[in-house]
């Protein structure tokens, strides 16, 4: 900043709560305040702190000695595999269970037959990029709503390992729903939308074992009011009107805060009125538009720079091109059939049309789909979302 090196003054801009004031000697604790809000802290004394507890976090893991979650039987329940190697090596000895069902994605429905039609779902969508045939599929979603059915009856404690993001809440407000009516003797959630560190926060794998250590000593039981939330969202989330859960997202969820952001993140998912597409149809598109550069390119700009609450998985990621590719009259090219992440994607003249809100979405026929029990025909009227007023309008 002394050499006036032009980096230096724009990280001084975006970090310094004097960045408006001129400052003629800056001095080192400008510097280190700057360096500690760009990793996520408030302060340079708050980055030493963060750093000394890793550091002793680490050591207490290289020494080895009791789990953990030594003194009572207990379940770690989480939206995926990726921390499940992480926490073996932290420690802890407790088992695990994945469900990792995506109920962001496809038919959420309220009927008996619900499980089988998500099988169907994620079997003609992610199925071969997986390894799994309809009956692999099937056979995993039964064995985590078993796991889930006797984790009270199992273990002493249920700890939940959830991000903030609607992959992770979703799935949350389905287990909160179950315990709600078969609670185990102590439920406890570890839920954190943030974590220091220079890359932007996804989720829990970003981290390693000596931090999600330190997250287990921050977790907490979780409340009756929670318990309430999640069992509100899950059926909202079933309906196949979605006022009820646009109503759940704009009065938010008090006891679990995430939920609500994430409820209404959801709901931006639906088709708006402005131009017939979702959100992430909608950031994509933009993407494309400004030659971001291949599809997996794409993909990155759109969790590490674009989205308010990165969720996706390149799966899904890939789910979603095909759905905008689905139109006769395609919005984009380039996509292709084999190594779609080097796909070098362009905007059409249609394309940008669409993104200029002068073309609606729908009227171009795409391909149907899902926002949780919401089906979203290939042409109107439909459910759409007016993000002006945070509410759901059929038209």
């Amino acid at each position: 900043m002394r050499d006036g090196e032009a980096e230096a003054l724009a990280r001084f801009g975006r970090h310094h709560p004097r960045a408006r004031e001129p400052l003629s000697a800056p001095a080192l604790s400008d510097a280190q305040l700057v360096i500690a809000r760009e990793l996520g802290l408030p302060s340079w004394p708050r980055l030493k702190a963060h750093i000394d507890r890793m550091e002793a976090s680490r050591e207490r893991i290289a020494r080895g000695g009791a789990a953990p979650d030594r003194d009572m039987t207990t379940l770690h329940l989480r939206c995926g595999h990726d921390i499940r190697p992480w926490l073996q090596e932290a420690g802890f000895r407790g088992a695990f269970l994945e469900y990792s069902d995506p109920l962001c994605q496809g038919p959420v429905v309220n009927a008996p037959d619900w499980l089988d039609r998500r099988a169907g779902f994620i079997a003609q969508a992610y199925g071969a990029g997986v390894g799994l045939d309809r009956e692999a599929v099937a056979a995993k979603l039964r064995g985590s709503e078993e796991g889930l059915a006797s984790a009270a009856s199992r273990y002493e404690r249920v700890v939940l390992w959830f991000e903030h993001d609607i992959y992770d809440q979703l799935i949350l407000a389905r287990c909160l729903a179950h315990f709600a009516e078969m609670p185990p003797a102590r439920l406890e959630l570890v839920s954190t939308g943030h974590y220091p560190g220079g890359t932007r926060f996804i989720g829990l794998g970003q981290l390693p074992p000596e931090a999600l250590r330190l997250l287990w000593e921050e977790r907490r039981p979780v409340p009756e009011a929670a318990l309430g939330a999640g069992r509100l969202a899950w059926d909202a989330l079933r309906a196949p009107d979605p006022r009820p859960l646009a109503a759940l997202a704009q009065s938010g969820t008090e006891a679990l805060p995430s939920l609500g952001r994430a409820i209404r993140r959801h709901c931006q998912e639906l088709p708006w009125t402005s131009d017939g597409l979702g959100l992430t149809a909608r950031l994509t598109l933009r993407l494309i538009a400004e030659e971001a550069g291949n599809a997996g390119q794409v993909f990155g700009r759109l969790m590490m720079e674009r989205e308010p609450l990165p969720w996706m998985t390149d799966l899904i990621f890939r789910e979603l091109l095909r759905e905008l590719e689905s139109p006769s009259e395609p919005v984009f090219t380039g996509l292709g059939d084999e190594d779609w992440p080097r796909a070098r994607l362009s905007i059409t003249p249609l394309g940008r049309r669409v993104l200029a809100g002068e073309v609606d979405w729908l009227s171009l026929r795409p391909r149907p789909r899902w926002v949780g029990g919401v089906e979203i025909p290939g042409d109107p009227p439909c459910w759409r979302w007016d993000e002006g007023s945070g509410s759901a309008l059929r038209r």
